[in-house]
């Protein structure tokens, strides 16, 4: 029996002991979700507690007057492309067909006009004709050729566009309504606020119905990742850690001691912990440390519970 018992004993020695443990508390990095835009909460999608993923409808505020503008600068878009088109077109079939039957009156005229001043002509000739008489049978026919002329440049520019200068300002006027366009949409999505990342819903600072000032959170987003540990380190062991290295938290009333890695070691020292948890007396000097999760574990841990830390050696 004795020798059961010193065989134990042994046993036990050889065990390796856990190492001392430090204090610390978790804590949580919010993702506070709000809109740039002023208004009434108008819908609340989520409540405390909820698990919500990337992309989930969180809240709304009153966006009527945000629709209307979205509205008319749609409409004034629609309006100045049209303007755009039509300032790149010729005149329409019925002008162009107005334009051709008065150059073919012109070309007529014309025609009697150039025979009426060859008969002035001989007559002017053979001295049967006044020399008044020929010069106003002249200045008809030059008239008649002048309209003719006139009347085809006049079809020849009706079948081309407005001129390239106001072509250009009608295109710079559609590009700028193209951007009052976009910026109405984007005025009218920031007034619905969906939820950047997985996580839970930590906290709701407003409820419906209230007046949400613009940039101001409604929202408190917990994504599990952003869930971590910091403990306090004495000074005398702060050199034994390093980032990257394993430690072990423990939270009353679990069994189980949850798995991380230090992912931060400040570089200043600080003067007792900013939150005790523990009666027992600690050093005056200490360094914080972080210390993360994956995923999983995380959403095991509550922003405020107190722990204890355990680093690997």
């Amino acid at each position: 029996m004795r020798a059961c018992a010193l065989a134990l004993g042994l046993l036990a020695g050889c065990q390796r002991s856990p190492g001392p443990r430090v204090q610390g508390y978790v804590e949580g990095e919010f993702v506070h979700v709000a809109s740039p835009l002023a208004g009434q909460l108008d819908v609340l999608a989520v409540k405390r507690g909820a698990q919500v993923k990337t992309g989930d409808p969180l809240f709304s505020l009153e966006n009527g007057m945000e629709t209307a503008t979205r509205d008319e600068a749609d409409r004034r878009l629609i309006q100045a492309k049209a303007s755009l088109e039509d300032v790149k077109k010729g005149r329409r079939p019925s002008e162009l067909d107005s334009l051709e039957a008065q150059l073919g009156q012109a070309r007529a005229a014309l025609v009697l006009s150039e025979k009426e001043f060859r008969r002035q002509e001989d007559l002017y000739r053979r001295g049967v004709s006044s020399a008044e008489e020929l010069d106003r049978a002249r200045a008809l026919r030059d008239q008649d050729r002048h309209r003719v002329a006139q009347l085809e440049a006049d079809s020849k520019t009706a079948r081309l566009g407005s001129r390239e200068d106001q072509i250009a300002a009608a295109e710079a006027n559609v590009r700028a309504l193209q951007a009052m366009l976009a910026k109405a949409d984007w005025s009218l999505s920031q007034k619905r606020q969906s939820a950047p990342r997985d996580g839970m819903i930590f906290d709701i600072l407003y409820q419906r119905g209230e007046w949400v000032a613009a940039g101001r959170p409604v929202v408190a987003l917990l994504p599990p990742p952003n869930v971590k540990v910091r403990a306090f380190v004495p000074e005398s062991r702060v050199g034994t850690i390093h980032p990257g290295g394993s430690a072990r938290v423990f939270v009353d009333g679990v069994g189980e001691p949850f798995a991380g890695r230090v992912s931060f070691i400040s570089p200043q020292a600080e003067f007792t912990p900013p939150v005790i948890y523990s009666q027992e007396s600690r050093g005056k000097l200490v360094f914080m440390i972080e210390i993360r999760f994956d995923a999983e574990t995380a959403a095991k841990l509550h922003p405020g519970q107190p722990v204890d830390v355990e680093f690997a050696p």
